[in-house]
């Protein structure tokens, strides 16, 4: 068996929108509610001054005063490129700004903390749904480079080739290189029919390929039941809204059919909803057991998720498969039971 490494790329929390988001989510919440009060603040001017003016105090707020930057210089760049810009006329105020914050974002050099526009936090809550158009492949970036975590199920891109770790090099033509996730997500999602084409590469090959895939309905069922040879296969496919209740179904079957062991599939699995990984992972640990802790930089808001009382499965021995496109919610879940000696975990090195 490959070594196991419990890695936390993307971790969300199935609670309230506003709730949901990760600290470093969060952090960027509370910049943006910033700008927009700055925003706002400019907007009110008189008819001789330019046409947005940020307000240098609300920076400094942000910045600190003994900041060694200057508040003023993203006024300055602002006004420049309304006065100065060959095309100024063509200029949306709402581009720069989501561009500055998602600047400031990047700027952190961390590949899992990303900021989103209203249209792609909608389409990222419609894949944590379950439903949504486009090809059916989770991506992210690893070792600078956008790649696939995990084609879904019977879906187009699963149908196309496309395998975990393939590093996407254009979409259509437009340069991935320096794309982020939800941008490339942004481009490959598309009306049901339509063609996208990606440039891929895959390890071992000698060179890049084109695969042209149709966009269809994604819609998987995050969980599945099926008994086989005695033994109780219950594969997770993502964490999701659905998942926790599809997953109490599946646990009340095995129970109900008395197998002689259980495997849980998380391969391809890419992660999903934070406490819905503690949730599941609750069916094999006493309760109050920890199962995961987050832990941040300065150790000033440490927490710890505990394991909930649920139906017990932990008397039934478990095998918990992973691959490289196990990742986020799939890590944490396999790490605990691994850790509490709860499941043997087999298969491949995981994607973090």
């Amino acid at each position: 068996m490959d070594q196991f490494k419990t890695s936390t790329p993307e971790i969300k929390k199935s609670k309230p929108w506003w709730l949901k988001m990760t600290k470093a989510s969060l952090v960027v919440f509370i910049i943006f509610i910033v700008f927009c009060a700055g925003f706002i603040l400019g907007t009110k001017k008189s008819s001789n001054e330019r046409p947005v003016k940020y307000s240098a105090d609300k920076l400094i707020d942000i910045f600190g005063s003994s900041a060694k930057v200057d508040p003023d210089l993203f006024a300055q760049v602002w006004d420049v490129l309304h006065s100065d810009y060959l095309d100024k006329n063509k200029i949306d105020d709402k581009d720069l700004f989501y561009g500055a914050l998602g600047g400031i974002v990047k700027a952190l050099g961390d590949p899992h903390s990303v900021f989103l526009t209203p249209e792609l936090t909608k389409e990222f809550t419609q894949e944590l749904d379950g439903t949504f158009y486009g090809i059916g492949a989770e991506i992210s970036r690893k070792d600078g480079f956008l790649v696939i975590v995990a084609p879904l199920p019977d879906t187009p891109a699963e149908k196309a080739g496309l395998k975990s770790g393939d590093k996407i090099l254009s979409i259509d033509k437009t340069d991935a290189t320096d794309m982020s996730a939800d941008e490339a997500v942004s481009l490959i999602r598309g009306d049901k029919g339509s063609t996208v084409t990606l440039t891929i590469y895959s390890e071992g090959e000698q060179s890049t390929r084109d695969v042209k895939i149709i966009r269809d309905k994604i819609s998987v069922p995050s969980v599945t039941y099926k008994l086989e040879n005695r033994l109780a296969i219950i594969k997770v496919s993502s964490f999701n809204n659905d998942t926790s209740g599809l997953f109490a179904k599946a646990a009340q079957k095995a129970l109900s059919d008395n197998p002689q062991g259980i495997i849980l599939d998380l391969r391809n699995n890419p992660g999903g909803f934070l406490d819905t990984a503690v949730d599941l992972t609750s069916y094999w640990l006493e309760p109050g057991q920890v199962v995961v802790k987050e832990t941040s930089g300065d150790k000033s808001n440490d927490n710890e998720y505990k394991a909930t009382k649920k139906m017990s499965l932990a008397h039934i021995k478990t095998v918990v498969l992973v691959n490289e496109g196990s990742a986020s919610a799939s890590e944490i879940l396999a790490g605990a039971l691994q850790d509490y000696g709860r499941a043997k975990i087999v298969g491949r090195t995981t994607f973090g």
